[in-house]
């Protein structure tokens, strides 16, 4: 592993610990506002370091694709935080992996192969199981694999938009999604200005670290390493984010829910391993 796949997994670890930060923060917050204040916290921390560096406008349609995405997959995926774990949570959102290549067929013109099939197949037992294997699937685990299909979507933008520059992209997606954030919480959501230090402590991580340093830092050093070694490093995304839900909300997964973060593991696994 050279360095720079050292810094994604680092960032893995960073977007890991995101899931109990943002469950526990959803006790005083409505969701998609615990986003405004979330990517409008980074917006502003961006351009206090980078200043004008971030503000090129050959950016901004990129960007604004980028944060599209971004804001459909947060915003699933914080909703559905409400209605499941942040174990569940953690695992379900890294299917982005097997729906990656369905998305890449027609914005990139890659082919689809058997492989991802069978893929899809393994991680999709996975989520059936992982949700309860009932006759439904869990509404805020539906919710989270929606998350999923949008966050396929900005890796496959971040591939397609890779050349331009990463400190712009990253600002001008950060920035968007939080227009989109603002923009619904107020049309939708409650307001509420959290008084209790609690939130503010899951706020300040996810903005900071979650967000700025974590999204900045894979925009750098994914087009340092291949496609496929970059998916294979984010695949440990859930493993970090069920270890840190164990250890700080002392979330535990049935037996039932461990054989479905297994098969979702395994058909992640047999995606990367075709390339």
């Amino acid at each position: 592993m050279n360095r720079s796949e050292a810094v994604l997994l680092s960032i893995t670890v960073l977007w890991g610990l995101t899931f109990p930060a943002m469950k526990v923060s959803l006790d005083y917050l409505p969701p998609i506002l615990f986003l405004a204040y979330r990517f409008g916290i980074a917006v502003l921390l961006m351009l206090l370091i980078f200043r004008s560096r971030v503000l090129k406008r050959e950016t901004v349609r990129e960007g604004f694709l980028l944060g599209l995405t971004l804001f459909f997959g947060h915003g699933f995926q914080i909703v559905g935080l409400e209605y499941t774990t942040a174990s569940n949570s953690a695992f379900i959102t890294s299917l982005y992996v097997v729906f990656t290549p369905f998305i890449a067929y027609p914005l990139l013109g890659e082919r689809v192969r058997w492989r991802d099939l069978i893929s899809l197949s393994i991680a999709l037992t996975g989520l059936y199981l992982i949700s309860g294997a009932g006759s439904s699937i869990g509404y805020g685990d539906l919710l989270t694999a929606l998350c999923a299909v949008s966050f396929a979507f900005q890796i496959v933008l971040v591939q397609r938009f890779g050349e331009g520059d990463y400190l712009s992209l990253a600002f001008w997606q950060i920035f968007w999604n939080f227009v989109f954030s603002l923009a619904f919480a107020l049309l939708f959501e409650p307001k509420v200005f959290p008084r209790n230090a609690l939130p503010w402590l899951g706020l300040g991580y996810t903005a900071v670290f979650g967000t700025v340093v974590a999204f900045t830092l894979q925009l750098k050093f994914q087009r340092c390493t291949t496609a496929y070694r970059a998916a294979l490093i984010y695949s440990m995304e859930p493993v970090f984010g069920s270890l840190s839900a164990f250890i700080l909300l002392g979330e535990r997964l049935t037996e039932r829910a461990l054989i479905g973060a297994f098969f979702i593991l395994a058909g992640v696994w047999n995606e990367i391993r075709k390339n």
